[in-house]
């Protein structure tokens, strides 16, 4: 199927960045709209912007329409400043958005998690990850992919002092990462992206859930 719609929120992060080019550059798609919180520096003739803080997104009900719904939204406590506004982020807008969607008619939905993501851990980050893996399963869309990537490689525009630590580390040990350890390779955003718009603008049907591991074996394809 071409002449498709995607949407995209937290089309300004790291994958976000990534996945919003591959989706302008895809010929399945003939319409992109991201709904963000500023304006883009993007300019594209197939891209819509819709700019919102997020606060009322019902308000926006009849626009949050798409064939294809992708999700890079997150952040991290340090920069949300609390775990309430953690969770607003990486939790209650993109299943909003996702709930909104499918409402439209939006048949696939794409998630960048993380790994770990487990809605029984002790570990908040992960806990609420998690959770919304399973929230978003309970919605029933045609297709749900839900990516759990390691550590992500590239240039931020914003500055995550703990993540910068743990990718140059995983950049530049990266020849520890092997056998049981493999799963654990920082994974390049635009890889990941890349993935994202193959996988997610297909016609695969039911969850999947694709672990940092598997992501390498399918961009060696």
């Amino acid at each position: 199927m071409e002449n498709k719609t995607a949407l995209i929120i937290g089309a300004t992060g790291l994958v976000g960045e990534q996945c919003l080019k591959e989706l302008l550059a895809s010929a399945i798609y003939t319409k992109v709209v991201a709904l963000v919180r500023r304006k883009l520096e993007v300019q594209n003739p197939k891209l819509e912007t819709i700019i919102s803080n997020f606060d009322d997104l019902e308000s926006l009900k009849t626009k949050i329409k798409a064939d294809d719904v992708y999700c890079a939204m997150g952040t991290t406590i340090g920069k949300a400043g609390s775990q309430a506004a953690f969770r607003k982020v990486d939790f209650e807008i993109p299943l909003k958005v996702a709930e909104t969607a499918l409402w439209n008619g939006a048949k696939n939905f794409i998630l960048v998690s993380s790994m770990g993501a487990n809605a029984g851990s002790l570990v908040f980050y992960s806990k609420v990850k998690g959770e919304l893996e399973e929230a978003l399963k309970k919605l029933k869309y045609p297709a749900l992919f839900i990516f759990r990537p390691s550590i992500l490689l590239g240039d931020r525009k914003e500055k995550r002092t703990g993540e910068a630590i743990g990718r140059a580390f995983a950049e530049k040990l990266s020849f520890i990462f092997a056998g049981p350890l493999k799963k654990y390779k920082g994974t390049p955003a635009d890889m990941l992206a890349h993935e994202m718009v193959k996988l997610g603008s297909g016609e695969s049907k039911g969850v999947r859930i694709i672990e940092n591991d598997e992501l390498f074996v399918l961009a060696e394809k």
